[in-house]
Parts: structure tokens; C-alpha cells; sequence
């Protein structure tokens, strides 16, 4: 029996177009047009697919399909290469207007480290390793 490889990630969105201008602030590749499709991918780096799905759209198969769950949804976190880019992207995302949850920090652990949320609660972690 094969073993099941991760391929795709699948956010539910409440609006598209907000989820996707978010994601696209943090450089994953999304389509301009996209923004009223009912599911939209892009490719990560290294052929992990990142997929988001119109609640309406979910709910067509599966008409109890919950709305997005707000904090403690998925998580993801994104790598940067220095601290200086962890606090530059938390102001631009804060800056557009997104949900900045802890403002950039040098955690003990050894990285620069910034929470958001995006436009459906999900987490967003932003980290560096420091020098």
C-alpha cells in the first residue's frame, strides 16, 4: 500500500477576493482574475498546492459544510529570510488593512516572530531566524 502524500491544502473562504489579495501580499502565485472564482490554486514552490474554495461553492456537495472557523482554523506560516523582512511584511499586511494578531517579537526559540490572521481567522505565522 502506498503511502498518502500531502498535495493540497484547501482554505473555505467567506469572501475570494479578500482571501486572495491577503495571500497574494504574502507571494503566492494568484491568478488577477481569480478573485470570482468558486476555487482558485496556486503551486507552491516544491509542487504543494494551496486551494481556495467559495463557502457556497463547498456548500453545493456538502450543504452542512460549516462557515470558515475563525481563529484556530488552519494555520500556516511563512518563512523569511531575515527579521527585518518579518516586520516589514506584518506592517505591510497591517497596512492593508489585514488583522495583525501579535506584533513582530524575538522569541526565544531563536526567530523574529509575528502573528496574523487572515480575512477568515486563520493564523498566519511570519518568522526569521535571528542572527
Amino acid at each position: 500500500m502506498a503511502t498518502p502524500q500531502l498535495d493540497l491544502i484547501g482554505i473555505v473562504v467567506a469572501d475570494m477576493a479578500r482571501s486572495l489579495a491577503y495571500y497574494h501580499l504574502l507571494g503566492l502565485a494568484v491568478p488577477a482574475e481569480a478573485d470570482t472564482q468558486p476555487h482558485v490554486e496556486a503551486t507552491l514552490p516544491g509542487g504543494t498546492r494551496v486551494a481556495w474554495d467559495a463557502l457556497e461553492a463547498v456548500r453545493s456537495f456538502d450543504p452542512d459544510h460549516p462557515a470558515p472557523p475563525g481563529p484556530g482554523g488552519i494555520g500556516l506560516a511563512f518563512r523569511l529570510a531575515t527579521p527585518a523582512e518579518v516586520d516589514d511584511t506584518y506592517e505591510r499586511l497591517v497596512a492593508a488593512g489585514h488583522h495583525g494578531h501579535k506584533a513582530p517579537w524575538d522569541a526565544v526559540w531563536g526567530q523574529r516572530y509575528a502573528l496574523l490572521r487572515d480575512p477568515d481567522g486563520n493564523s498566519t505565522d511570519l518568522f526569521a531566524p535571528l542572527p
